[in-house]
């Protein structure tokens, strides 16, 4: 019970961080905003730690990653130049990195409600609350500059 709740804690966090890098990545190139641009590969970076974090655990842990859907990747490219190519304002990919934020934030809460406290490792539960706590700080950024 305790390897299986930790392997789905784990292959959340590391959904979550690809996930997260991947919608960076197709933002990135629609975003003229220097400030915009500069908190966008500041968060990429994190996931980018985050998600050797996950991969260094998977791999002392003897867990397998899957990488996320080619399908869910493309969906996610087209919506996010479908909705760039007619608005590309600050606010509005701020919007957009809401969203896309507050899903992290929901599928996180989530898995880590499905594993009791002693159920899973606790380096990963660690580490997905360490992911948690700086999705909800990106959540706060994204907010403040759709004002």
């Amino acid at each position: 019970m305790e390897i299986k709740k930790s392997e789905e804690v784990l292959a959340e966090v590391h959904r979550n961080c690809q996930l997260a890098q991947q919608s960076i990545s197709n933002i990135l190139p629609e975003t003229e905003d220097g400030d915009l641009r500069e908190e966008l590969l500041r968060q990429h970076e994190a996931y980018e730690k985050f998600c050797g974090k996950a991969a260094i655990l998977a791999k002392d842990k003897s867990v397998e990653l899957k990488k996320p859907n080619p399908i869910k990747k493309a969906m996610m490219w087209s919506s996010i130049k479908m909705n760039t190519m007619t608005d590309n304002s600050r606010a509005h990919i701020a919007e957009m990195m809401v969203q896309g934020t507050v899903m992290g934030i929901t599928a996180l809460k989530s898995t880590l409600a499905d594993v009791c406290g002693d159920c899973a490792d606790a380096e990963i539960v660690a580490l997905a609350k360490d992911l948690l706590a700086a999705e909800e700080g990106f959540e706060k950024t994204w907010k403040a500059l759709i004002a």
